[in-house]
């Protein structure tokens, strides 16, 4: 079932997207050459616990995870695409890093990802980055009242052909509101004209996940959580949440 949000849910989803972008900033800044990734989560819990929210992250388990998620944010480096579980690695000069991060602020829910590289980039990194980035802006164009959820998928997947990457195909954004993971789910691939229709006050999450080795197969490691390109090449990620309204695509998760 798909929920259209009212003015004031629209509101409040609008702090705790807030939230979520502060503590993507703070991540991003605490992330440096020798820092481990769970001291990006500790960050990261530091900034939803001054806020008075908690993580929808934290604890999560959908069907194809084998445990609950444990930590605040995903961080996923270098060949790996999404869900990456902070653990003891250690950032290396040239890493590319992808963090994905959600809050849940008084009943509602805002989530974002971001992905940057940490010390020196690698010029192919950093055009993959603008690539992705490129296809969200896309993606949140094309979220307009009287469009269909296919035509955010076809925008992003034009951008992603463009650039010659790939995007795993079973992943990718959806419905948000008092919960992380709503209806409508949000293709990165798709025909234009085809799916949901979009209509004022419909909130989602839109996330491209390109690879830039081309291809979209992935595989899973031993975890049960992080994706990882099959080839080894380097995939990045952005998300953000968006309002559906009248005026044009409205993201609730900018600072």
């Amino acid at each position: 079932m798909v929920e259209i949000k009212t003015e004031t849910a629209l509101e409040s989803m609008r702090e705790a997207g807030r939230v979520v972008a502060n503590t993507l900033a703070a991540v991003q800044k605490a992330a440096a050459v020798g820092v481990r990734l769970h001291e990006l989560d500790a960050a990261a819990r530091e900034v939803l616990a001054a806020a008075g929210a908690r993580s929808p992250f934290l604890g999560y388990r959908p069907p194809f995870a084998p445990t609950p998620f444990p930590a605040v944010i995903c961080t996923s480096v270098n060949d790996a695409v999404d869900h990456g579980i902070p653990g003891d690695y250690r950032l290396r000069d040239g890493d590319l890093v992808s963090v994905d991060c959600g809050a849940e602020l008084d009943g509602w829910t805002g989530d974002a990802a971001v992905s940057f590289a940490v010390g020196t980039p690698r010029p192919a990194d950093l055009a993959l980055i603008e690539a992705t980035r490129q296809a969200l802006e896309a993606g949140i164009a094309a979220a307009t009242v009287g469009h269909r959820i296919g035509d955010i998928s076809h925008a992003i997947s034009t951008v992603a052909r463009r650039a010659k990457c790939g995007m795993p195909t079973d992943f990718g954004g959806h419905g948000i509101g008092r919960r992380m993971h709503e209806d409508p789910h949000v293709p990165n691939h798709g025909r234009p004209g085809r799916g949901f229709p979009l209509r004022h006050g419909l909130t989602i999450a839109i996330e491209p996940m390109l690879m830039a080795g081309g291809h979209n197969a992935y595989r899973t490691d031993p975890d049960g959580w992080t994706l990882r390109t099959v080839d080894g090449s380097r995939a990045a990620h952005f998300e953000h949440t968006i309002a559906v309204t009248e005026e044009g695509p409205r993201v609730l998760t900018l600072p």
